[in-house]
């Protein structure tokens, strides 16, 4: 006997059916991420080393699926994004430049961003587990601790009214077909590069593709429940950087935080990763090298958490979630990033610096 949402969300309520859809779709992107070795700072790297190989294919694969699934459901009515916080409510400018270029330099140090620190870190990596743990305690810090006025001051710097004003695609009097159009040609962009270089083809395309579906597939998720909820319900994608901080205060302070789809999320990343490193022999214990990396992994560390938190997302939230429903400061922050993690890069590899192990 079929039951219906409206009944699911009747029964269990709207917290437990949000965090068992947030756990289905964690696992998913934890184990497509896993396998396809997805990684923002892997991809910069590449790029800014005329290296269009592998990293950069998995990344735009992934991203361009994002942009393509989510544009399509919004022209078939699936999901509503001007009602995402991205565009809806009150954005930072300052936020999203400064943020951005912080998360950037930051992942070059912890060598991952915030999602890729989960996913190591059920891989056995023991320096991004401490990576993910600092960055949590600053995201936290960020929003409601001691780094809050910090964080509120730079944000003021420029800001921006929600609505229109946050929406690129509204801003240049284009429509969600044209959305759609730049997913399908940063694609074929994709295609090209996987097509000229890919070492491992199969996985190359079914982990990216794969990563970037599941972004779509959250926004669509919350936007159903959204629609089939007797409560107000804030519709929202993948993101890493608040569910981070939710986590933290929920094992540090009671009464915990309502569970919701940010509390199925993680550990689903993280049993996903597992199942898919037990899958490929790939679990392992790892730590430091010595006393030096550990200092830049935690200067990283601290650096992306403010970051994510100034910029209003991680490399996943703010650069491919804010990113598919083109919000303006997440491109901003993606650029940032970009700017950011590449160069940082080049000054790690000058002959006066040591790289990270």
């Amino acid at each position: 006997m079929s039951v219906s949402l409206n009944e699911l969300v009747e029964i269990y309520g709207e917290g437990t059916v949000l965090a068992v859809g947030g756990a289905v779709i964690g696992l998913l992107f934890g184990f497509f991420a896993q396998r396809s070795r997805f990684c923002l700072r892997a991809a910069v790297i590449d790029f800014w080393h005329g290296q269009f190989k592998d990293k950069l294919s998995i990344w735009l694969l992934a991203f361009s699926a994002a942009v393509i699934a989510t544009q399509a459901l919004v022209l078939w009515g699936g999901l509503d994004s001007s009602a995402a916080r991205q565009i809806a409510a009150w954005g930072s400018l300052s936020g999203a430049i400064v943020g951005g270029l912080m998360f950037g330099i930051g992942m070059i140090l912890t060598r991952g961003c915030a999602s890729r620190l989960l996913i190591l870190s059920a891989n056995g990596n023991l320096r991004a587990l401490l990576s993910g743990l600092i960055f949590a305690v600053v995201a936290q810090s960020s929003l409601s601790g001691a780094l809050m006025p910090a964080r509120i001051a730079v944000s003021e710097w420029a800001t921006l009214e929600g609505g229109p004003g946050r929406d690129l695609l509204a801003m240049s009097g284009t429509s969600h077909v044209t959305g759609l159009v730049i997913g399908l040609l940063s694609f074929a962009v994709a295609i090209y590069f996987v097509n000229r270089s890919a070492s491992k083809p199969v996985m190359v395309w079914v982990g990216g593709i794969g990563t970037g579906l599941c972004v779509a597939a959250a926004w669509g998720f919350t936007q159903w429940v959204a629609k089939n909820s007797f409560e107000p319900i804030q519709i929202q994608g993948l993101t890493f950087s608040g569910p981070s901080a939710e986590w933290l205060m929920r094992i540090l302070q009671s009464p915990a935080p309502k569970i919701g789809f940010e509390f199925g999320l993680l550990p689903g990343v993280f049993l996903g990763s597992f199942l898919g490193a037990m899958a490929g022999k790939e679990f392992k214990l790892e730590g430091f090298k010595d006393g030096y990396s550990m200092r830049r992994y935690i200067v990283g560390a601290v650096l992306m958490g403010f970051g994510s938190m100034l910029a209003g997302g991680c490399a996943i939230g703010a650069g491919v979630t804010g990113g598919a429903i083109f919000a303006l400061t997440a491109w901003v922050t993606l650029l940032g990033m970009w700017v950011g993690a590449g160069l940082t890069d080049r000054w790690l590899d000058s002959p006066a610096n040591v790289r990270l192990p």
